[in-house]
């Protein structure tokens, strides 16, 4: 494959930047601005991106795909783009568990085409080192060395459709669950009076903690809402594999609490996420 054309679906703050990097390895990327909003076509300029203007006219231009929006809506991404009828690579890079990646692999090679799972761990890449793009299934050796040059380290994995997501689910299980618990011990101290002894404890016992837990807030609330349905799909994937997802589950309601303060140019004092919390409960 020489010099394909990817058609990127859609530019937000991950899928801006993972189509700079294509760029950065001299591609064509594409991406429809139809019905899209300002901070969606200022990112997409920003990043280079060519303006294809609708989802239609992308896809007929485009030998790759690559998919990155929120979970709820990758399954019916999918579906679109086979109602177009692309025939080419499609790269499901979403935050979906193992069988929701074969669900939609299913989709789009009934379709006529050919799917590869992806998961994508790390920030969106603007540096080197800092972002893995995992890919699991055929032509994952291909679509890698689409991205040899630039910020996104490609890594491509065995096991099929759905291992490149198990991976994504596994780490994302530690580091966006942690986040929702650390956030959620700290609303229940506030809530008992005894935030202050926690933070003393904390300061001898585990002294990274606080720094965690600020971190948490100013990392993860302003995106929270984006977290909901990973975290649901992240109960799915330990529940079928024969384990509890109860603390998804929860991780997914403290993250539905915080959908307030979506993309808050500033992130909130922690004191105000706390009693968010806690008033939710109430309510």
């Amino acid at each position: 494959m020489a010099n394909p054309t990817i058609g990127l679906l859609h530019p937000g703050e991950m899928g801006s930047m993972v189509g700079a990097a294509a760029r950065a390895n001299g591609l064509r990327v594409l991406w429809a601005s139809e019905g899209r909003s300002a901070p969606t076509r200022e990112r997409a300029a920003a990043a280079g991106l060519e303006d294809a203007k609708s989802i239609g006219l992308l896809i007929a231009a485009s030998q790759v795909i690559v998919s990155v929006c929120p979970p709820h809506a990758a399954a019916d991404l999918a579906r679109e783009v086979t109602g177009h009828g692309f025939a080419g690579t499609y790269v499901d890079a979403n935050a979906v568990s193992p069988e929701t990646a074969r669900e939609i692999g299913g989709i789009i090679e009934r379709g006529g085409a050919t799917f590869l799972d992806g998961g994508i761990i790390g920030p969106p890449p603007r540096v080197p080192g800092s972002t893995r793009l995992y890919l699991s299934g055929a032509r994952a050796g291909v679509i890698a060395s689409l991205f040899a040059r630039g910020p996104l380290e490609v890594i491509v994995i065995d096991g099929g459709p759905g291992a490149a997501s198990a991976l994504k689910m596994a780490y994302a299980a530690y580091t966006k669950g942690t986040a929702a618990l650390l956030m959620a011990i700290r609303a229940l101290a506030a809530q008992a009076g005894v935030d202050d002894a926690l933070l003393r404890e904390w300061e001898r016992s585990q002294p990274q903690l606080a720094a965690q837990a600020e971190r948490a807030v100013r990392s993860n609330t302003p995106k929270a809402w984006r977290f909901v349905g990973e975290m649901e799909e992240m109960a799915a994937t330990f529940e079928r594999s024969g384990l509890p997802g109860g603390f998804a589950h929860a991780a997914a309601e403290i993250y539905r609490r915080l959908a307030p303060y979506k993309d808050s140019p500033v992130p909130p004092p922690l004191a105000d996420v706390l009693k968010a919390l806690i008033e939710q409960d109430r309510a």
